[in-house]
């Protein structure tokens, strides 16, 4: 396919496809193509001009060379786009956005005053008729306060305000509704499931990776430990336990046993299982609550839950201020311009419009946010607990060496932990798996089914032999494995700066392979911005050894850290953090990390570690670099700072118009048109990027 280059700048380009007309699902595919392309990090894509703009690194030519490569059905099957709802909203907001104001100029250029009188009047009845119905169920809202301020302008016969406000009121409602269902389709693209294949049985005892669409209704699929379920379906072999979170809410695992309904979104915690699919992919039980967010209000951040209430709390003041300018002054032009003014909706509209734009920004960067609340939390935030592996180490440790034992052979050492490994989620069973691939090793089905103990290890059969594999106090005091004592000599004399996976055949040690742990070089620099952040306490749980973990929170700078961790001792930390009244951050990328995310105030999960982590998470930040923690830290920080600014410009302007409506300096009208125009400056300043503000 041809682009033309329309400018150029370092890391930038703009460019329009050569082609008569975009549709929005095309302009969809390119965009997603484009995102998965490992040279680029951002990218639009804009249908009405096939104009494209791509921010990128490393050499142009390489992006040039794909681009030109590119091709809308060689990206159909090569790309997976999560939502297409995003491009229609926008167009469908925009264009109702553009008639609104055209009819309105519309009607004052080309009709008479009798007719637009009229139709403000007949327009302005639902507003008076809606104010009226809530008033006598006895409560006092906004609603209400709008429905005098219009009907009292009516009756004074001022039509040209009433029209105004009315207006107004109607920009700001679309502007809400476009914001709450973009954000609901923001949200849904976050959650959705993230799974491009399934192990598929095909026989007894036979698997094969196959892509996520070519699974149909009727086959089995093969789900470990860790891994989510990408389709619903029953379950027809093995004993589970399912963290039901995505659907349910309950972070407690569920037990489920063959003859059960799985669906899809629930993670596999324990076991293995085969799940034999009842419904095509889209069409399961998770994509249709994905679908029913818009009836949930619980991602809210407190600052919009607080917003709304105070709104709402203000309007008897305000219709109280009204009736008490008429009693004090006899002039219903006044009390009329003090009804021009409410605080609802710069109050309503602002604040999420605040949240919104920090969550969109977050994810220019690949940071996902699944709520505004999150964001709230975590620029409250004091204490922030690292993982280790994966985390504060690079996410693709690697082999160092391989030492066999008891006259095993090296090379077949190492093809039977691959063996036992490449079902599992970790990034020590990825090294392992992938030093095997690099020297070319067959590491195909050998033992029965496999058992992953969290933290620990995994245990299987290889013949009639126990085999097991993981870390030193799973293998040598839970499976109580022995070194031949021709061997001892041999492992005492094991390289202390590596750490060790142990692998045992029948009870003895067979193997034990170094892994290479490296930090990652800004993980130092990362603990000290935290502190400059405000963090007043930075803590690293591991599993490793109290040697290497004292070894690494020295080298890092961290103010404590506890070793030789298990999931349930991270969980329980982070409740005594909680108890003494600390704002708890834990950044993790593992299974064993799952139910620490989940505690903790705010749960940050890398997004290059388990399913489980990032299904539990609030936030997904990329692997590339932990100083996204930083910037999602300042972020928060300037939301928080943004949206109290906006309250007290919010109360002190609106108290001002107040005021010099009631001293009749302010006629209604004057006082109406300052009021929205506020907001809706207000309203686009919330959509200005916050770490513009220095440049980050």
């Amino acid at each position: 396919m041809r682009f033309q280059i329309l400018h150029e700048s370092r890391g930038r380009v703009r460019l329009r496809a050569v082609q008569p007309s975009m549709s929005m699902e095309q302009a969809d595919l390119l965009e997603a193509w484009l995102l998965a392309l490992e040279c680029v990090d951002q990218a639009t894509v804009h249908e009405r001009i096939c104009g494209v703009i791509v921010v990128y690194h490393g050499e142009r030519d390489e992006l040039y060379d794909a681009l030109s490569a590119f091709s809308y059905a060689q990206a159909s099957q090569q790309t997976r786009v999560i939502s297409r709802n995003s491009r229609a909203i926008n167009r469908e907001y925009k264009q109702k956005l553009v008639m609104k104001v055209v009819r309105r100029y519309l009607k004052k250029l080309f009709l008479p005053l009798v007719f637009r009188r009229a139709i403000n009047a007949c327009l302005a009845v639902p507003r008076i008729w809606h104010a009226g119905r809530v008033l006598c169920r006895g409560r006092l809202t906004v609603d209400v306060l709008d429905g005098v301020a219009i009907g009292v302008s009516l009756l004074t016969g001022d039509f040209s305000t009433a029209g105004s406000v009315r207006f107004l009121l109607g920009i700001g409602e679309l502007l809400d509704e476009w914001t709450h269902k973009k954000s609901v389709d923001d949200l849904a693209k976050s959650m959705s499931l993230q799974v491009d294949q399934v192990w598929q049985q095909r026989g007894y005892g036979t698997q094969e990776l196959v892509p996520l669409d070519s699974v149909q209704p009727g086959d089995l699929i093969v789900i470990h430990t860790g891994h989510v379920l990408p389709m619903d379906g029953i379950l027809e072999q093995g004993d589970v336990m399912l963290n039901q979170a995505s659907l349910t809410g309950e972070s407690v695992p569920v037990a489920k046993r063959p003859g059960s309904a799985v669906y899809a979104g629930s993670v596999v915690e324990e076991g293995n299982c085969v799940v034999r699919v009842t419904g095509a992919v889209g069409e399961n039980r998770y994509d249709r609550i994905v679908r029913m967010i818009e009836e949930s209000e619980r991602l809210k951040s407190g600052a919009e839950n607080r917003a709304y209430d105070l709104a709402d709390r203000l309007v008897p003041w305000c219709l109280g201020g009204s009736l008490l300018t008429w009693l004090l002054t006899g002039n219903t032009t006044r009390a009329v311009s003090v009804l021009m003014v409410d605080f609802s909706c710069a109050l309503k509209l602002s604040m999420p419009l605040s949240v919104l734009s920090a969550m969109r920004e977050a994810g220019r960067y690949k940071i996902t946010v699944k709520g505004g609340k999150y964001l709230e939390k975590l620029s409250e935030a004091d204490t922030v607990i690292f993982d280790k592996t994966g985390t504060l180490t690079h996410a693709c440790p690697t082999v160092a060496s391989v030492v066999p034992f008891n006259g095993q052979d090296e090379t077949e050492m190492l093809r039977v932990a691959a063996c036992l490994e490449e079902h599992f989620p970790h990034s020590v069973a990825n090294a392992v798996v992938r030093e095997a691939e690099e020297r070319g090793l067959d590491h195909s089905e050998m033992h029965s089914e496999v058992e992953y103990v969290v933290a620990h290890g995994i245990a299987t059969k290889i013949g009639k032999r126990r085999a097991v594999i993981g870390s030193r106090h799973f293998v040598f005091e839970d499976e109580g494995v022995k070194i031949r004592k021709k061997d001892q000599a041999q492992f005492d004399a094991l390289d202390p700066g590596c750490s060790w996976l142990y692998l045992a055949i029948g009870g003895v040690l067979s193997a034990a392979i170094g892994i290479l742990d490296p930090l990652r070089p800004e993980a130092r620099e990362i603990v000290e911005l935290l502190h400059e952040t405000g963090i007043k306490k930075t803590v690293m749980l591991t599993g490793d050894s109290q040697n290497a973990a004292a070894a690494i929170a020295k080298q890092l700078g961290l103010d404590d850290f506890h070793a030789e961790v298990l999931p349930e001792d991270k969980a329980r930390y982070i409740q005594d953090e909680q108890a003494q009244g600390r704002t708890v951050v834990m950044i993790g990328d593992g299974i064993n990390d799952a139910p620490a995310l989940s505690l903790s105030d705010v749960g940050v999960a890398i997004g290059s570690g388990a399913t489980i982590a990032r299904e539990v998470a609030d936030i997904t930040i990329a692997a590339e670099d932990l100083r996204e923690l930083v910037l999602l830290r300042e972020l928060s920080e300037k939301l928080m700072r943004r949206i109290g600014r906006n309250y007290r410009f919010v109360m002190g302007f609106n108290s001002g118009l107040i005021l010099l409506g009631a001293l009749g300096v302010l006629a209604p009208a004057t006082s109406a048109l300052l009021h929205n125009t506020s907001t809706l400056l207000l309203s686009m300043d919330c959509l200005t990027n916050l770490l513009a503000e220095s440049g980050g």
